[in-house]
Formats: C-alpha cells, sequence, structure tokens
C-alpha cells in the first residue's frame, strides 16, 4: 500500500487463475520440490509448493506442460500457509503457457 494514497500499488500485468503443475530448484540452496500454480501472471506466480521456501530463495521454475524453464525469486510467504508462496521472474515471459494473454502482457516474453 501507498501511504499516500491507502490503495495498492497497481500490478505490472493482469493475473489469471491457472493450475499448472511445476518443479523447483534451488539456485543456490540445495532444494528440489514439486508443486502447482495458483495464480499467473508475466511477472510472476503465487505457487503451492511440497516444501516450505524461503524469501530471498533464487530458484529456476520448470513448468511440466510448456517445458519452459524461468529463473526468479521468492518474494513472499504466505505465514498462515508457508507452502504458498510468491515468486518473480527475472524476466516477464509467459513459461505458463496462457495462450489468450492479456492486452497488457506487453512486455512478456513469449519465445
Amino acid at each position: 500500500m501507498s501511504p499516500e494514497s491507502g490503495s495498492a500499488e497497481p500490478r505490472r500485468s493482469t493475473r489469471i487463475g491457472l493450475k499448472a503443475r511445476i518443479e523447483i530448484k534451488g539456485l543456490a540452496e540445495p532444494v528440489t520440490c514439486k508443486g502447482e500454480t495458483v495464480v499467473v501472471n508475466c511477472h510472476g506466480a503465487l505457487i503451492s509448493t511440497s516444501v516450505h521456501l524461503l524469501v530471498g530463495m533464487r530458484i529456476e521454475i520448470h513448468v511440466i506442460l510448456t517445458d519452459k524453464r524461468g529463473r526468479g525469486q521468492v518474494v513472499y510467504v504466505d505465514p498462515e500457509w508457508p507452502r504458498h508462496c510468491g515468486i518473480g521472474l527475472e524476466k516477464p515471459q509467459n513459461i505458463w503457457g496462457v495462450y489468450l494473454p492479456p492486452a497488457d502482457w506487453t512486455e512478456c516474453d513469449f519465445g
């Protein structure tokens, strides 16, 4: 929230509810786990994992359905549901397989 406006900062890209199986691998930590996406956007996702991840952890995400990978970082861990994490991708990209993306996904790499 912005202290001046009292409202949340706008999202950089529209979020879409999507359940897709993923694998997570720690880039600096010896962590590998399975999980699934809950909500995705061009800049990251809310994911559910089989193990606890830590804020700041650098990770690689592999989306099973698309066989695409992206690097990112854990930016949020839900205190009540510690296996639900927010992740930010290093670069905006559609690794999720969203075929009809929202118009504001213009920054997104669809390669």
